[in-house]
C-alpha cells in the first residue's frame, strides 16, 4: 500500500544533487497539497527545510475544528557527502516522513480526505558532516538543534510523530520499527493503548517498544547521553510527542550506507498513515488527558526538563 511511495522518495533522495525543490516538485501534481521550502545555512553547510501541508476535510485549514496531527522526519542529514558516497542510514526518517505525506496526498486525490489537517516536516541535506558518539558514530547536520525545531515542530501540530533512524544503540534489539512511551510537557507517560493496536495492526507483528530517559526528553547541549535526537521535538511543544525508531537488530551507525531497508521504512510509513487518519478523526490518543492533569496536580511542572536547566536559567 505504501511501498510505492517509499521507493520513490529513496530514489528521489539517493543522490549528491538532491535539494529541497526536488522533494516540492513530487507534490507538483497534487494541487491540494502545500509545500514550503525554505533554505538555512549553519555553521556546518546548509539544508532545506521542508513543510508539507495535507489539508483536512473538516480541518482548521478550512475553517473546521478537527485535530492537527504533525509527522516530523528528524535526522542530521540524508547524506555524508565527501566522507560517505550514497544515502546514509539517517536518511530513514526523512525518507519515511516524505513517502508518508505522497501516501497522503495519493490519498486524497482518489477521495481519501481525512478530518483534520495533516502538517509534514523534514530537512534534506545530503552533504552533512559527522560526530563521534558511542556505541557508533552519528550524523552531525549543518545547524543546530534548536534551528530544526525552529522550523520542523509547527505550533499547529496538535500531537507529533517523530520519525528518525534508532539503529546506533544496544537497548533495541530488533529490526523493523517500534516506539517511545509518550512525552508531554517534561513527563514521560505511558505507551498509548491505541498506538499499540495500529502499531501491530500495521506490522503484523506484536508491538515493540523502546524505552527512553530523562536524558532523552532534554535538550541537547547540555552535556547528557541522549540515545538520539528522536525525542527532541518534545522540548519544543506542549502537544504530545511519540518517538517511532526504525531499528535493527545490529548496532548499525547513523552514517552508514547501504543499511536503508525499504520494507521497515514503509511499516514506518503505513503506521504514521494509519494514526493520522484515527487521530484527526478522533479515535486514537497519544496520551490520557484525565491521567495527565492527575499527575501534574500531584507532582506539578515537568517543564524545566523542556529546558537548559537550573543553572542555564541563573546565568
Amino acid at each position: 500500500m505504501v511501498l510505492k511511495q517509499t521507493l520513490t522518495v529513496l530514489e528521489t533522495l539517493d543522490s549528491a544533487y538532491v535539494t529541497g525543490e526536488h522533494v516540492k516538485d513530487l507534490f507538483s501534481k497534487y494541487s491540494n497539497i502545500a509545500v514550503t521550502v525554505q533554505t538555512v545555512t549553519g555553521e556546518k553547510g546548509s539544508t532545506d527545510f521542508i513543510k508539507i501541508v495535507i489539508p483536512g476535510s473538516n480541518g482548521k485549514s478550512n475553517g473546521g475544528d478537527a485535530p492537527t496531527f504533525g509527522i516530523i522526519g528528524r535526522l542530521g542529514g540524508i547524506g555524508a557527502r565527501p566522507s560517505r558516497i550514497g544515502l546514509v542510514s539517517d536518511a530513514d526518517g526523512a525518507v519515511a516522513a516524505v513517502a508518508s505525506a505522497l501516501k497522503l496526498a495519493d490519498m486524497q486525490r482518489k477521495g481519501d480526505t481525512l478530518a483534520g489537517d495533516v502538517i509534514v516536516t523534514t530537512h534534506i541535506c545530503p552533504d552533512a558532516p559527522t560526530r563521534p558518539h558511542e556505541p557508533v558514530d552519528f550524523m552531525d547536520s549543518p545547524v543546530d538543534i534548536l534551528t530544526m525545531n525552529q522550523y520542523e515542530v509547527v505550533p499547529e501540530m496538535e500531537a507529533v510523530l517523530s520519525i528518525d533512524t534508532t539503529k546506533g544503540n544496544r537497548v533495541i534489539n530488533h529490526k523493523g520499527i517500534a516506539i517511545s512511551p509518550t512525552v508531554k510537557k517534561g513527563y514521560i507517560l505511558r505507551v498509548s493503548d491505541d498506538l499499540l493496536r495500529i502499531l501491530e495492526m500495521t506490522t503484523g507483528q506484536l508491538a515493540v517498544t523502546f524505552p527512553i530517559t530523562t536524558q532523552d526528553i532534554t535538550p541537547y547541549g547540555n552535556d547528557l547521553y541522549h540515545i538520539n535526537s528522536i525525542l527532541q521535538p518534545a522540548v519544543a511543544t506542549d502537544a504530545p510527542v511519540v518517538g517511532v525508531a526504525i531499528t535493527a537488530q545490529s548496532v548499525v551507525p547513523g552514517c552508514g550506507t547501504g543499511a536503508s531497508h525499504e520494507t521497515d521504512i514503509a511499516d514506518a510509513v503505513r503506521f504514521a498513515v494509519e494514526v493520522a487518519k484515527e487521530a484527526t478523526s478522533g479515535t486514537c490518543k497519544l496520551f490520557s488527558e484525565d491521567e495527565f492533569t492527575r499527575i501534574e496536580e500531584l507532582y506539578g511542572s515537568m517543564k524545566m526538563l523542556q529546558t537548559m536547566g537550573q543553572k542555564a536559567s541563573q546565568r
